[in-house]
């Protein structure tokens, strides 16, 4: 096997060194595939001339690797294009370096001074926006990344003596609600805190932007298994090459101004700027549809024998059961454009079949009751609602989840991994189920009934109970397989039975 160059700015001809205009918490796979991909994209095609520093969040880290690459890595873009297998695989180069403050701090607070720098992204993971106590300003750095956002923002304003033109645009991408506002909140907390100053706070307030954002992109990350076939390929030995699938959506609320700064819509990027209500309208087709499908489908899927996401809907039974399930029970339920819902969900399952992830049901499975009442209850509450009548492949849904977690598939055990007060509440239920008429009846109230996690009690729907015990009674008579073929062979209500 020859020997593979080593990729840096020496090996690649005719890198461009751009200004370093952005500053980036996080080294991680997903902003690399993600965001520096975008920043890449307005460059070539906009002239955005602006390069990425990345800061390290943590002490540990990817930022060795980096440097040894001048910041270069691959991005192997995998997907389906109208549904098209596609592979697209092209250099990033907008990334300058990596800093670890932990090791070099001097570097850090020189980054801070820069003049030409605008642009602060992060993802620190869910856990990075959090509050942390007895944190102070002199640290070298803070250990969480609110403080250490207030610290750079503080030492900036008194930088360039609170120039409005000096403040910062920050847009961040960890995967929680509203995660600029709550990064804003804790900033303004640890500003109160440490008697930063009124002026300070004026200037956080009318001089920067924090911007919260929906992201959407699954990024399966460095291909270990086949690196060799990748380094061979390109012709080059990449330790930071990242594998991500070809959609990608970016929902961004921030004040209009915002846009014509970060041009990415511009660059034929899918990214969209919005204010409150259509971010929070955009989450919940977003939740609905896509983790709707997933958490909706999961135990059907799983028990019928299926490991992944893509055989699943390659089946015809399940497939059309998660088809059918998005566009008859969950689509028409969602207030909005239908057309635009009915194209938006139809990319959405187009991504199910992609050729070259593999999406695994346990996965998803984790935490499914939780999702469940946040992804897929709310379709159903308003199927009720809006027709009167309980949702078929809703509460089907919810039979074989009440399955699921009874932890057996085929005679053999598994184990559900959910909180202890969920495992407790199955482990009891089940135990109590000893096959009579009655006792499936008695199952099915005691888990509806559990308003810590519904926030209300189930029983009180009209028809539900007797939907999911319907349901229940035919998969554990004659197989989940069987069942779901009568679910989809028949609109009637299923026959009561016992």
């Amino acid at each position: 096997m020859k020997k593979m160059k080593k990729l840096n700015r020496e090996t690649v001809a005719n890198t461009t060194k751009r200004p370093e205009r952005i500053l980036q918490f996080g080294e991680g796979n997903f902003l690399r595939a993600f965001v520096d991909w975008m920043i890449q994209r307005m460059n070539e095609r906009l002239d955005f001339d602006a390069s990425v520093v990345i800061v390290q969040p943590i002490a540990q880290g990817l930022g060795d690797l980096i440097n040894q690459q001048d910041g270069l890595y691959h991005l192997v873009l995998e997907g389906m294009n109208e549904g098209t297998p596609v592979r697209e695989t092209e250099l990033i180069e907008c990334v300058s370096r990596c800093i670890n403050p932990y090791v070099d701090f001097d570097a850090y607070r020189t980054l801070i001074e820069n003049a030409d720098l605008r642009f602060v992204i992060s993802n620190t993971t869910e856990a990075g926006i959090q509050w942390a106590e007895g944190e102070t300003l002199d640290m070298e750095p803070q250990p969480s990344f609110p403080g250490k956002m207030t610290a750079l923002l503080y030492h900036r304003f008194r930088t360039f003596k609170g120039a409005p033109d000096k403040g910062l645009i920050v847009i961040a991408c960890e995967l929680i609600e509203n995660n600029g506002d709550k990064l804003r909140e804790y900033v303004l907390r640890h500003a109160e805190s440490w008697n930063l100053g009124r002026a300070f706070v004026n200037w956080v307030e009318h001089c920067c932007a924090f911007c919260s954002t929906l992201v959407d992109r699954i990024v399966p990350g460095f291909p270990r298994d086949n690196i060799a076939e990748h380094h061979e390929r390109l012709g080059y030995e990449d330790q930071l090459i990242v594998v991500g699938e070809y959609y990608h959506n970016w929902v961004i609320k921030a004040p209009e101004w915002v846009e014509g700064e970060f041009p990415a819509a511009s660059a034929g990027l899918n990214v969209r700027f919005v204010d409150e209500a259509t971010q929070r309208e955009i989450r919940d087709q977003k939740v609905r549809i896509l983790n709707g499908a997933h958490t909706g489908s999961m135990a059907v899927a799983y028990l019928c024998g299926f490991e992944t996401v893509r055989e699943s809907i390659e089946d015809e039974t399940v497939g059309s059961f998660m088809r059918d399930m998005v566009a008859e029970e969950i689509v028409p339920n969602i207030p909005g454009d239908q057309g635009f819902l009915h194209d938006f969900s139809q990319k959405i399952l187009e991504r199910f079949y992609n050729p070259y992830i593999r999406h695994e049901w346990r996965a998803i499975s984790l935490n499914s009751m939780s999702k469940w009442e946040t992804r897929v209850l709310p379709s159903l509450l308003d199927g009720q609602a809006n027709q009167g009548q309980v949702s078929r492949r809703l509460s089907f849904s919810l039979a074989a989840m009440m399955i699921f977690y009874r932890g057996e598939r085929g005679g053999e055990r598994f184990e559900c991994s959910d909180s202890p007060d969920i495992v407790a509440l199955y482990a009891d239920a089940w135990r109590a189920y000893d096959g009579t008429v009655g006792a499936l009846p008695r199952l099915v109230s005691k888990v509806l009934a559990y308003e810590p996690l519904w926030k209300q009690d189930l029983n009180n729907i009209s028809g539900l109970r007797d939907a999911v015990v319907n349901h229940m009674r035919q998969i554990l008579d004659d197989g989940m397989p069987v069942a779901l073929k009568n679910l989809q062979s028949t609109s009637a209500t299923p026959v009561q039975r016992g």
